[in-house]
């Protein structure tokens, strides 16, 4: 499925649930962002499932502005898990020669599936620095 297949199909939803490790595609991404403004006065029903991560307090924040809600509908429309509770919804991810060529996949991680998303270039490098930030902090030497 395609973005674009992907946004036809929010579009005639009447409930919506989304599990998000940062809200990219409702605060970033204009497309998204628009179609949420959209359903949201029409009534579509929006749930959502986030990590208590920094970011994920940001663009709460920024949700409440840009979508004019209440800090009571963002307590009854979203669920903050502690960032060990969200695991269950986490892909599995592999970055592959981030030193070089820089590709990173994601699939299902439970899965034996077909299905394999390979992320744009910016993103990978972008999973590739975090994955060498986090090794440093927890193990103290580059990966």
């Amino acid at each position: 499925m395609t973005l674009k297949q992907l946004i036809k199909l929010e579009n005639k939803a009447t409930e919506v649930w989304v599990i998000s490790p940062t809200l990219h595609y409702d605060i970033e991404n204009k497309d998204f962002s628009e179609l949420v403004s959209v359903n949201l006065g029409e009534s579509t029903k929006y749930k959502y499932i986030v990590p208590a991560t920094p970011q994920v307090e940001k663009n709460l924040q920024l949700y409440k502005k840009r979508y004019n809600v209440t800090e009571r509908e963002i307590a009854n429309n979203f669920l903050i898990l502690p960032p060990s509770e969200f695991n269950p919804f986490l892909t599995e991810i592999a970055i592959y020669n981030a030193s070089t060529d820089c590709i990173a996949c994601g699939a299902p991680a439970t899965d034996d599936s077909n299905e394999v998303i390979v992320f744009k270039a910016s993103t990978a490098k972008a999973m590739a620095k975090s994955f060498v930030d986090l090794w440093k902090k927890y193990m103290r030497v580059h990966p």
